[in-house]
């Protein structure tokens, strides 16, 4: 199913909007293609990707900038609310402690219907548990949006895409 990703998003033919099976699919498995296409977006702007072995440390991926590695924790949301908000959660499933500076570098949080991305440092997470985003929402704007496909912060221009 991954590689199947990969190759759709190769050819640009494959768009998050369009995955209805992604619904389907069970949290872990949501999760596991949202680092897959975390991997094939940063690789494409450039970045080098580097998955930890197992699955026990509190961050999914490396990144190297060129100038550093970062631990980079990948979220993902394909439902929004009523409103048009997608929220994202600051910590993880197994425990309720919000990340910090100890645990990862940034939150990476992927809007799949959308088919944005947020690149938020964990700084953001010092008094907040989680945010919420309205990517499209014409009435309502997120403190957050200025995260919207922010790859520069990994400390590499990258001609945002």
């Amino acid at each position: 199913m991954v590689g199947d990703l990969m190759a759709a998003a190769e050819t640009g033919e494959w768009r998050a909007r369009d995955a209805e099976w992604w619904r389907e699919l069970t949290r872990k498995r949501r999760g596991e293609m949202a680092e897959a296409a975390f991997l094939h977006k940063a690789s494409r702007l450039g970045f080098g990707v580097a998955k930890p072995w197992g699955d026990s440390d509190p961050y999914d991926l490396i990144v190297d900038s060129g100038r550093r590695l970062w631990r980079v924790q990948v979220k993902s949301a394909y439902r929004c609310d009523k409103y048009g908000g997608y929220t994202f959660h600051a910590h993880g499933n197994a425990h309720k402690k919000v990340y910090s500076w100890k645990d990862i570098d940034m939150l990476v949080a992927y809007v799949v219907p959308e088919d944005l991305w947020y690149v938020v440092p964990v700084s953001v997470f010092r008094r907040i548990k989680s945010m919420k985003l309205f990517p499209v929402s014409r009435r309502r704007r997120s403190t957050f949006e200025v995260y919207r496909e922010a790859w520069e912060l990994f400390g590499k221009k990258t001609g945002r895409r």
